[in-house]
């Protein structure tokens, strides 16, 4: 994401009906539509759903200039150096500790600070370099990744930057030079992707200096560490045409302050070395000027800081994909079965195959959105959700598969492989380091709502009267009579149109997959129109119908990244077969895409939502017989 401030002037109007809900539905509607950039839109993906294939916005794939790569090469090195010196990180998965010599040392290069200003003593990097630095040290340390990432991604110093005035910044910024650590405090107990319900609040005092901040925080990254943090809580409601609102406000919270209590300390299946805990607040005295932004706006704050801290897991993500690649291949190579390479059995090549295309495709993608993320003028916000979607999920995949071709070698522990005198190759940490990945930062299931909800959001404003009730019939009429006008135009055109004319010559071999890009988008952008005609209100429902939509235009927005970044690499000597692995993914992605259409109407769904509310309901108990119960009945 850019830097971009939303207006705090911002039409808030909602343009969803929520007259058919109830009162808790219409509260989370309401609270996640106040949040939302209302007005921004139109980058490529968006496009895309509206039947526009863009090649203009993906070509010339932008690049770095040499003082910033220089710079980015410099570091990556230098920490990547540090890092093999001075930490195992076999011994900090066993540990659950990273040793604070190595954090000092990290301190002391400058990691804690690679997003701050300059002006305020930070390396002030650029996204695509401080991306870079990540993946290698994601590819690396998962752990480490995050606590650095936690810290800097979507702790204090990136809604500092975006939203922070200048005597925070002032009074903040600094102290990560020299080793503050952050924490980004949202998550309670029972509120997950609902903001809607959140416990934590903050009580104005009566003289209107400071707040009463009192609550409960979960899963907070950093938290049992943290100097300072940002903690999200209610605050007095709005009274908007007499109904109250809910109004979220983001704090800035120090870590030493009274009240501030660090209840428990959290233990995972990966990623072990992170310090992630529950954090209580009690009577915690926050004074006014520690309000990022302004009272209410605390959401919207959480959302942009989240987009953009969503640059950096897909970066993260590719150091993982790049590694197994490696692993993969000399493995393949090595490992004699039958009498041939284990690589070169066809199914061995089928996963070979799919890693290292897939790989591919998540390096396009991750630089193409970090280089938009610094021009600062593209709103990425769509771009920014298919990239962590695409990303996590494709690192699932080819870590089981680099599982799967490395059989009993991959499930053993790197260190036991290392006693035995083979190669360590921590295949087994990376598994559980990288299923996370799915599931921070917005499941993929929320972020497949996110997108459907941004990729409607175009129908709507076409239809915003029509969806708003009470209206005079004079206004209504003329909303009927607008939509109708609308769709005459729009909808035929994306039956008849130009797609199959246009060559799309200068990408050589991989033209074809762009005329395939420029048809698909017109067949989506139908699918998409169709759901909405056929299942009305009720579309929000059908999520695995959104879902299969989402996906199929997350797998058009990651080929379009993948042939546009081939073509640039493919101008120079280093990058042999860059062209032909783009044409591998992109004919996978391809069949995927197939898959996809088919599901969207799959009868099996709906005998599926059937019978799984039979399993809730306690019909199958019986099948849970035989076993030793653990938990609550």
């Amino acid at each position: 994401m850019s830097d971009r401030k939303p207006s705090a002037e911002q039409d808030d109007e909602m343009m969803i009906d929520t007259s058919g809900m109830n009162e808790e539905q219409r509260a989370a509607m309401e609270v996640a539509e106040a949040a939302r950039d209302q007005a921004a839109g139109g980058g490529f993906a968006q496009q895309l759903f509206l039947g526009q294939f863009r090649p203009d916005l993906m070509t010339p794939f932008p690049s770095q200039s040499r003082d910033d790569r220089e710079t980015g090469d410099v570091f990556v090195k230098k920490v990547s150096a540090f890092l093999r010196e001075h930490l195992d990180p076999e011994e900090v998965d066993a540990t659950r500790t990273i040793p604070q010599e190595v954090i000092d040392g990290l301190v002391e290069l400058g990691v804690f600070a690679m997003k701050v200003p300059a002006a305020y003593g930070g390396l002030e990097f650029s996204q695509v370099n401080y991306n870079r630095v990540m993946m290698a040290i994601a590819s690396y340390c998962g752990s480490t990744a995050v606590l650095i990432s936690a810290h800097q991604s979507i702790g204090v110093p990136q809604p500092l930057k975006l939203f922070g005035t200048e005597e925070q910044k002032r009074r903040h910024l600094p102290r990560f030079r020299k080793g503050d650590i952050s924490a980004f405090a949202l998550t309670e107990p029972d509120v997950g992707s609902d903001p809607a319900q959140m416990k934590t609040r903050a009580v104005l005092s009566a003289d209107g200096t400071h707040y009463l901040l009192n609550g409960l925080k979960l899963w907070c990254t950093n938290g049992p560490i943290a100097n300072v943090l940002v903690v999200m809580a209610q605050t007095a409601p709005k009274i908007v045409d007499g109904r109250e609102k809910k109004q979220i406000t983001a704090f800035i919270v120090e870590g030493d302050w009274p009240g501030v209590e660090v209840v428990h300390r959290c233990d995972f299946m990966g990623i072990r070395g992170i310090q992630n805990g529950v954090l209580r607040f009690t009577d915690v005295v926050v004074p006014v000027e520690n309000v990022i932004w302004e009272p209410g706006k605390g959401l919207k704050l959480a959302l942009a800081t989240l987009n953009t801290g969503r640059l950096t897991l897909p970066a993260a993500c590719t150091g993982a994909a790049k590694q197994c690649l490696s692993f993969a291949r000399r493995w393949g190579n090595q490992r004699v079965q039958w009498g041939s390479p284990i690589g070169l059995h066809e199914e061995g090549r089928q996963k070979i195959a799919y890693i290292a295309a897939t790989t591919f495709a998540m390096d396009a993608v991750t630089w193409l959105t970090s280089h938009w993320a610094d021009r600062g003028d593209v709103d990425i916000r769509i771009e920014a959700a298919m990239a962590k979607l695409f990303c996590s999920e494709a690192a699932w995949k080819i870590v089981d598969m680099t599982m799967q071709l490395r059989g009993g070698r991959g499930y053993e522990k790197a260190a036991s492989l290392a006693a035995r005198g083979e190669e360590p190759y921590p295949v087994e940490r990376i598994m559980r380091e990288t299923r996370i990945n799915t599931i921070i930062e917005g499941t993929s299931e929320v972020m497949r709502l996110f997108l459907a909800r941004e990729a409607l959001d175009p129908h709507f404003k076409v239809a915003s009267d029509l969806l708003r009730p009470g209206l005079p019939p004079g206004r209504k009429a003329r909303a009927i009579l607008h939509v109708l006008g609308y769709y005459a135009h729009w909808y035929p055109r994306q039956w008849l149109n130009a797609a199959w004319l246009r060559p799309h010559s200068g990408l050589g071999r991989l033209a074809r997959h762009y005329r395939y890009l420029d048809r698909a988008a017109h067949r989506v952008a139908r699918v998409l129109f169709h759901a909405m005609a056929r299942y009305g209100p009720g579309l929000e429902k059908r999520q695995i119908v959104l879902g299969s939509i989402m996906e199929i235009g997350t797998e058009l927005f990651a080929m379009a990244a993948t042939c546009s970044y081939a073509t640039q690499l493919a101008r120079t000597d280093e990058h042999a077969g860059a062209v032909e692995t783009a044409d591998a993914f992109c004919r996978q992605a391809r069949r995927r895409i197939r898959q996809h259409l088919r599901g969207i109407r799959d009868p099996v769904t709906r005998s599926n939502n059937r019978y799984a509310a039979k399993v809730l309901e306690g019909d199958i108990t019986w099948l849970e017989d035989g076993v030793m119960f653990i938990g609550k009945p």
